[in-house]
């Protein structure tokens, strides 16, 4: 009886761990641990958004325990058709691109290539002898400098604590020294190479010291460049071998087949009286183009330049919520995902949460606001994409909206508390 005992666990065990490998199926909310008339209250939030005329559409994810348990979508994906907005649309998913760059960078790291603390300067010349503004002169961008006290890790990059900032979006400082150079953020509007604007990059100055404060900037498309030196690929192929095709994440790209672009979504922007979302013009922002995935620019931004569906990106975080593997593949060590998804950043400030390794990590602190476990992982993307994961519970979520600026943002807030209200 014993052996037969022991022989029946053995078997669940394996069972387990195959679900566990396997991809995504649906499944019944009631049956996979959620509340089908709390998960309700979710579609009565997003839909009275969309008829309150604050978003056109938006596509929302819940997986539990690798079965997913809500896949909905609300609105339109492009209100000069009139087309709804359908759950496989695409989107453009911006820095949810860094949450990949990330895994790329530690794929590597597994592979003996490097070690976290090397200086990037041992791959990149260019940014040997890194220097920090120390005066800025408005009148004509000139700046003096003084020198870094040490050159910039691999670390410092996956933490952005290189003092490296966001052209475009950032400091007015940076921004404009980096528009002088002609270092774009990621939105690119004509052919460039990513080489090209990394080794200028690293010839600038920094906002601050290496290793000194948070700032959120170009880290992760210098990341992406290490990954092209190292595997000696593209970065566009590094992702299509060595991530997209293991976990099966057939509708993210760079650059988005023809065959496909009737499903990219429409982005939008607001009336400076009304709020209301209208469509994305040219003058919406000087310098950056929605069209950045299908015109044939050849920049990939390893930062910011990927599209994506809910459904691909799930599988992503589902590997990571894994430990490292899904769809029968590991992707990353348990121990390595264990060290993305921990406080890299000590006590530098960071609101209620830390940072990890590409991530924004919840503390017990932050658990406090809206519920996500600590230990959760989360970031989100310049045009209102949203998404987490949540290892303890064994939850993936994604909501999507195509929309900058989006002064109702606080809908994705909302939502992650209605995730958490709809678990049983």
């Amino acid at each position: 009886m014993k052996r037969i005992r022991l022989l029946l666990i053995s078997m669940l065990l394996q069972l387990t761990a195959v679900a566990q490998l396997s991809p995504f199926v649906p499944g019944k909310a009631e049956a996979n641990g959620f509340s089908e008339e709390r998960l309700q209250r979710i579609d009565n939030v997003i839909q009275g958004y969309v008829q309150k005329n604050w978003i056109k559409g938006a596509t929302a994810l819940i997986a539990h325990k690798g079965t997913i348990v809500y896949n909905k979508a609300f609105g339109f994906g492009n209100t000069r058709d009139h087309i709804p907005l359908k759950t496989d649309d695409i989107f453009r998913i911006a820095s949810q691109t860094k949450a990949i760059t990330s895994v790329a960078v530690m794929m590597l790291f597994e592979e003996g290539r490097f070690l976290l603390d090397d200086p990037i300067a041992k791959f990149i010349p260019s940014f040997a002898n890194p220097k920090v503004l120390d005066q800025f002169n408005a009148a004509d961008s000139s700046y003096t400098t003084v020198p870094a006290k040490r050159g910039i890790t691999i670390r410092d990059l996956l933490t952005h604590t290189s003092g490296l900032d966001y052209a475009q979006i950032g400091s007015p400082n940076m921004k404009a020294i980096y528009a002088k150079a002609g270092i774009p953020a990621g939105f690119v509007i004509h052919p460039r190479k990513l080489a090209d604007a990394i080794d200028r990059l690293g010839t600038l100055p920094l906002v601050h010291q290496p290793g000194e404060r948070f700032t959120y900037g170009l880290n992760t498309d210098v990341l992406g460049r290490l990954v092209e030196v190292v595997s000696g690929m593209s970065l566009d192929a590094f992702f299509r071998k060595r991530i997209f095709e293991p976990l099966n994440m057939k509708d993210t790209y760079f650059h988005l087949p023809d065959a496909k672009r009737a499903r990219l979504v429409g982005v939008y922007t607001e009336d400076r009286v009304t709020k209301a979302p209208v469509p994305w013009a040219d003058t919406t922002f000087p310098g950056i183009t929605v069209d950045y995935p299908v015109n044939n620019n050849g920049y990939f931004s390893g930062g910011a330049g990927l599209v994506s569906t809910t459904a691909d990106y799930a599988a992503f975080l589902q590997m990571i919520v894994n430990r490292g593997v899904f769809n029968g593949k590991r992707l990353l060590s348990r121990h390595t995902v264990e060290i993305m998804t921990q406080n890299q950043i000590g006590d530098i400030p960071f609101g209620n949460n830390k940072f990890g390794l590409g991530f924004e990590i919840t503390t017990e602190k932050g658990f406090l606001k809206l519920g996500q476990s600590a230990g959760s992982f989360a970031w989100g993307g310049f045009f209102g994409t949203s998404y987490w994961g949540d290892p303890k519970e064994e939850i993936v979520a994604l909501l999507f909206v195509q929309q900058w600026p989006f002064s109702h943002g606080e809908i994705a807030d909302k939502f992650k508390a209605l995730v958490y209200q709809a678990l049983k």
